[in-house]
């Protein structure tokens, strides 16, 4: 994972490294294995579809107890609602570059695919 990754990670509140007394004003983080876990989780949750506000707001409701296994098949449902749109999306935008791949190979023998029916 990069470093300005992991930086930014511990600017929006997502990761809460510790701190040493070296490095003196700016004393150096230190991270346990419980960071890199965490660190991992967030990168998981951001391929899943999940925003850093969701992860944060997820990981806070965790750190507080507040996470049900009700809680958590909701909030798995609503991700794969959103996800299952945005495949739709995906497929609608497929079908028109594949239209519009085979309309320039065949020598643009007609009009063009209409982007107005793909619009995601």
């Amino acid at each position: 994972m990069a470093l300005d990754t992991i930086r930014f990670y511990v600017r929006k509140g997502l990761l809460s490294p510790g701190r040493n007394g070296k490095g003196g004003a700016n004393p150096y983080q230190v991270f346990g294995p419980q960071d890199v876990t965490a660190a991992r989780m967030i990168r998981l949750q951001q391929s899943l579809g999940y925003s850093l506000r969701e992860i944060a707001a997820l990981g806070a409701e965790y750190r507080a107890g507040e996470h049900s296994p009700a809680r958590t098949a909701a909030v798995l449902r609503a991700q794969m609602a959103k996800l299952e749109e945005r495949r739709s999306e995906l497929e609608s935008a497929l079908d028109f570059l594949g239209r519009k791949l085979a309309w320039v190979e065949e020598g643009q023998p007609k009009d063009a695919p209409s982007w107005e029916n793909f619009i995601c």
